[in-house]
């Protein structure tokens, strides 16, 4: 199920209305309902709606219409449009306007509920703060006040409301997302939209559609024209993140984008002129993707005009208490203790660990211990059971993965365990990858070739699974 958020469905067509509100209500969404374009403008411009879907004919209004005026009032709001195929244009003007997508009927419901999922991410990373320092009662927070944090802090304050590029770098799960979230929301650019994508996320035969959009015809599939997250983007933010698993055909597009502030479509000759400021992530060592011909080095040194280096939990081990009361608010309100609480026996072994997973891994500790703990306080054998309970889960390669699956869904199920889907999803990718490299022969990029990826995403998931191959002399096939 994803987050819960509040939609305000604007439709006169009653059975499509009481289909949609039912998915998504059962999504856990709230649901409100108007019948016409000028109320639902109206209800939208006052009430605090994270999602706005939208017939494109409505009486009062057209959908048209009602989202240049919409975007105009709010532009943090994601807009859904609903059309029918006929009226894709005058949807692909509604985008141009600000609209955050459209569907065209009929459409199927998972495609439904993924698309307003992405919508109502998008309006949290626009519209919820991120304190820095002390988290107070924020859901999203950069917490510590080491020295190194602090250098942090200073750093986003000065760079912030300049139009510059930044480039954001450290280990997974160090929170490079927040810190470009807080260099965004503290911008003179923190109206206008935030868009965030992660390149290693999206295949990249779709994320130069992605980012630029397309006409129609331009590959297989491009039955309509798309107008892409820059585009969108327009006198506002996009943020891309884990850029270093960027193909070079995508980073010689991006290099026009930033130089001339304008793109083409795939597929088109039309000039789009655009004003982006890019927030920029990675983990990897971008100097050494140089030097082996992976990334370009004016893209770099375009993107790099100021660094933000976010350092690993391990060196910065003093920020543990402060974050670890935070994800104590933060989460155990919802596994049922409205007022958890951690022995200090407890806390100071969480100083102990190494945390190769940063922030994110001792956030994740944090809900097993409270879990274990059943509104009680988080005392020492809690956290050792946790780590026990984590390494006892580990995938034994003799284990068929069936099995796997189901010992993770019982420790679900026992509430010794939050994360069974990334663990299972991580365990799957982890044996790919580790078997794909062995039946190449330690070739890379046969094994990438035969995953359907490029070199980089393969060079980048060895390195995040700690895969290191031993490269035999054969040719490649």
């Amino acid at each position: 199920m994803s987050a819960a958020a509040k939609i305000l469905l604007i439709e006169d067509d009653a059975g499509i209305t009481e289909n949609l509100q039912r998915i998504l209500v059962e999504e856990g969404h709230e649901v409100a309902v108007e019948k016409r374009g000028d109320t639902g403008l109206a209800r939208a411009s006052s009430d605090p709606f994270n999602v706005v879907i939208t017939d494109l004919r409505l009486p009062g209004l057209n959908g048209l219409e009602l989202v240049r005026q919409l975007h105009a009032l709010r532009p943090r709001l994601p807009i859904i449009l609903i059309t029918a195929f006929g009226t894709t244009e005058t949807a692909i003007e509604a985008t141009k306007f600000g609209a955050y997508d459209y569907l065209l009927k009929p459409f199927a419901i998972p495609e439904i509920i993924e698309l307003v999922r992405k919508a109502a991410d998008s309006n949290r990373l626009m519209s919820e703060p991120v304190v820095l320092g002390k988290a107070g009662t924020a859901r999203d927070a950069i917490v510590g006040q080491s020295a190194a944090m602090q250098a942090i802090y200073k750093e986003i304050g000065r760079v912030a409301s300049k139009p510059i590029n930044v480039l954001i770098r450290g280990e997974t799960g160090t929170g490079k997302e927040l810190i470009a979230r807080a260099l965004y929301q503290y911008s003179d650019r923190a109206n206008a939209p935030f868009i965030a994508i992660n390149c290693a996320a999206i295949p990249e035969t779709l994320l130069e559609s992605e980012l630029f959009g397309h006409e129609r015809g331009a590959f297989t599939g491009a039955e309509v024209r798309r107008i892409g997250r820059f585009e969108q983007a327009d006198h506002g933010t996009i943020f891309l993140d884990e850029i270093g698993d960027m193909t070079l055909g995508t980073q010689v597009k991006l290099m026009r984008v930033l130089q001339e502030k304008c793109l083409q479509r795939l597929g088109g000759k039309e000039t789009v002129s655009v004003d982006v400021r890019i927030l920029a992530a990675t983990h990897r060592d971008l100097e050494a993707a140089i030097r082996q011909k992976q990334f370009r080095q004016d893209l770099y040194y375009r993107l790099s005009v100021v660094v933000v280096t976010l350092p690993p939990l391990r060196e910065r081990r003093e920020d543990i208490p402060d974050l670890v009361r935070f994800f104590l608010q933060k989460h155990g309100p919802e596994l049922g203790n409205a007022q958890p609480s951690i022995h200090p026996d407890a806390l100071e072994a969480l100083q102990t660990q190494k945390w190769l997973g940063n922030v994110r891994e001792l956030e994740n500790m944090v809900r097993k211990a409270l879990l274990l703990a059943q509104s009680y306080t988080i005392n020492l054998d809690h956290i050792h059971s946790a780590l026990n309970k984590t390494s006892a889960l580990a995938y034994a390669p003799a284990q068929p993965f069936g099995e796997y699956v189901d010992d993770l869904l019982a420790a679900a199920r026992r509430g010794e365990l939050a994360d069974a889907h990334a663990r299972a999803l991580e365990t799957a990718e982890r044996e790919l990858f580790t078997r794909a490299i062995q039946q190449a022969h330690g070739n890379q990029a046969k094994a990438a070739r035969w995953l359907g990826i490029s070199r980089i995403t393969m060079k980048a998931k060895l390195v995040q699974f700690g895969i290191h191959p031993a490269q035999d002399h054969e040719s490649p096939a």
